[in-house]
């Protein structure tokens, strides 16, 4: 199973137990975080497409730190 969906203005595809690297959110390390803007569910043959979401479907995830990116020179 896995889904597509959207935070800030970028796309991300993820599984169960996947650690996944986003932009900044506004959410403690350790806390969790509910995404309501699914685009897309798989399960197996099964695949809901959203018009333009999902209705019914999120993606919760748990923030497990927050880190800077490089510095652009």
């Amino acid at each position: 199973m896995y889904a597509v969906f959207k935070s800030g203005g970028k796309q991300y595809r993820v599984q169960e137990g996947e650690v996944v690297r986003l932009e900044k959110i506004e959410v403690a390390t350790g806390e969790s975080v509910d995404f309501e803007e699914v685009l897309l569910v798989a399960n197996g043959d099964d695949l809901k497409v959203g018009a333009p979401v999902v209705n019914g479907a999120k993606v919760t995830a748990e923030v497990v730190g927050q880190v800077r990116g490089d510095k652009v020179k």
